[in-house]
């Protein structure tokens, strides 16, 4: 579903109303009170944008239609911003003192120069495992052996406002094969050891926290705000 959809207040009342009336008629749609010409204009853009569909002479939500609208803040009739859903991957190579971890520094707006994981959202429909998988090829050219270790719900705020909040599925990739990108647009990879990695400065606030879930090998739910001055 896409969140394109942009909604004028009155279409978003109209939705917020079939959400409770699975069928109603033109009339008791029109909450507003608006003249005829006014409000088809809206009924017509919900029905061309495929949310809304026609039966015998009354309207009800189609199946894309109910999706979009169980979104909505049913008190404001105004979609609910939600965090974004992302799987970060560490790929790890070596044993022992030799153990290195593949980092990636961010070289793109926002929290240009910052080094992390490799990470990227999950598509609709897609299964945990799989977009890590993908997002690992895309961004290395590696594949290898993914695990889910850990969910990581991560909150980046400035000034007492919210920046960025996303709900994190790590994930660490073993046994990597193939040709490794190491510089790419946006960024570019390398592998580090554990010392290496805690010696860096300017680093996502979790850096050292994803870390420790890799290495523990065990799974683990995170949750935290990081106070950030860049971004």
């Amino acid at each position: 579903m896409s969140t394109e959809i942009k909604l004028h207040p009155v279409q978003g009342e109209i939705l917020r109303a079939l959400l409770f009336k699975p069928l109603a008629r033109f009339s008791e749609l029109n909450l507003s009170g608006l003249s005829n010409d006014h409000f088809t204009f809206h009924i017509k853009k919900l029905l061309e944008d495929g949310l809304v569909e026609k039966v015998s002479m009354k309207y009800t939500l189609s199946t894309k239609g109910k999706e979009f609208a169980n979104r909505m803040d049913t008190d404001t009739a105004n979609l609910e911003r939600q965090a974004k859903i992302t799987v970060l991957v560490v790929g790890v190579q070596g044993r022992g003192n030799r153990t290195k971890y593949l980092v990636q520094q961010r070289l793109k707006q926002p929290y240009y120069g910052f080094y992390g994981y490799v990470s990227g959202k999950v598509r609709w429909g897609e299964e945990i495992v799989g977009a890590a998988m993908r997002e690992f090829l895309e961004e290395t050219g590696l594949s290898g052996k993914p695990s889910l270790l850990g969910i990581e719900h991560k909150l980046d705020v400035k000034e007492g406002v919210i920046q960025e909040d996303k709900f994190f599925y790590i994930c660490r990739m073993l046994s990597p094969k193939g040709e490794l990108v190491e510089d790419f647009e946006g960024g570019r990879n390398l592998w580090l050891t554990e010392d290496e990695i805690r010696g860096l400065t300017k680093v996502f606030g979790d850096m050292f926290d994803v870390l420790d879930v890799i290495k523990k090998g065990e799974f683990t739910f995170l949750e935290k705000k990081f106070e950030i001055t860049e971004y």
